[in-house]
């Protein structure tokens, strides 16, 4: 599997806004995602946990899922969820601010949902080579590759964004996809207390989570026990007062990001020296690890 993702960023940034016939989208298969995030990258338990014990419960939110035809399922705020014994199943992945990106070979910077770890001037992550790599990151997209499924490389070249599946050979050394037999309680999860979800079903789908909301999955999740449903109620609460309390630069960046954001998709009004500037005023001299650039 070989990859040319200079300028690209197409499986980090929402690009839907640029091409909506090109892109893919979320919403497909047989449990529907309860909120609007493009490729939501599922993390599994001990990442989520590594982000929480390193400070950076922030960065993370979860997704439910609306019950396929047969699946077990609960309301919540009006709302019927994809669940297991009355308990909502959900994943948990990394949050998608508004953020000014040229991706996919675009002549000027737009306002688009990015990765919080995508560096808007270089277009790289942030934590790419590092132990927060997520795995399905990494692997990506070598399962889409193995199963014969559209690559969002594949989408981007039709959207006339260059070549970028050099070579289109899944690695042999693929990790366990995250929605497999073996993904219960390591990358899918179940909330044990469906009775405390009284309006945060409602913020989720709406996309007005609040830290509290979302260090209550972070918990759960961080609390589960892979291949079962059960929960360590200790390490959950232990996991959501830290993922509350989070304040990092993840936090900060988000919220100046979303104070600045213009129209989703709309142009950004900034040069490109002003925008770098600006890039680096809102991450890097926050404290976000820098990015080697395109050698």
């Amino acid at each position: 599997m070989e990859l040319d993702c200079e300028g690209c960023a197409g499986c980090c940034v929402d690009w839907r806004p640029l091409d909506p016939a090109a892109a893919g989208s979320d919403r497909t298969g047989p449990r529907p995602p309860l909120d609007d995030v493009y490729d939501l990258a599922p993390l599994t338990r001990d990442e989520v946990a590594r982000f929480v014990d390193d400070g950076l419960g922030d960065a993370v939110v979860p997704r439910l899922f609306e019950p396929a035809e047969r699946d077990d399922s609960v309301r919540i705020d009006g709302v019927d969820l994809a669940a297991a014994d009355g308990c909502p199943v959900f994943v948990v992945g990394l949050r998608k601010p508004p953020k000014p990106v040229a991706p996919i070979g675009t002549d000027d910077p737009r306002w688009l949902d990015a990765c919080v770890f995508l560096d808007p001037t270089t277009l790289q992550c942030r934590i790419h080579d590092t132990d927060r790599y997520p795995d399905t990151c990494s692997s990506y997209p070598g399962h889409n590759l193995e199963l014969g499924a559209e690559t969002e490389c594949e989408r981007v070249e039709a959207a006339g964004g260059g070549d970028r599946l050099l070579d289109g050979g899944p690695p042999a050394d693929l990790p366990a996809p995250a929605f497999g037999p073996q993904a219960l309680g390591a990358t899918v999860f179940a909330y044990p207390d469906p009775d405390d979800l009284d309006g945060v079903v409602a913020r989720l789908r709406d996309g007005e989570a609040t830290p509290d909301d979302r260090a209550r999955f972070a918990g759960a999740a961080v609390g589960s026990r892979p291949g079962s449903l059960s929960v360590a109620r200790e390490r959950m609460a232990e996991a959501r007062d830290r993922a509350r309390e989070a304040d990092s630069w993840v936090g900060a960046a988000i919220r100046e990001w979303t104070d600045r954001a213009g129209a989703d998709g709309a142009r950004v009004a900034l040069d490109g020296d002003a925008r770098d500037r600006l890039a680096r005023e809102v991450e890097d001299d926050a404290g976000a690890p820098g990015t080697p650039g395109w050698d």
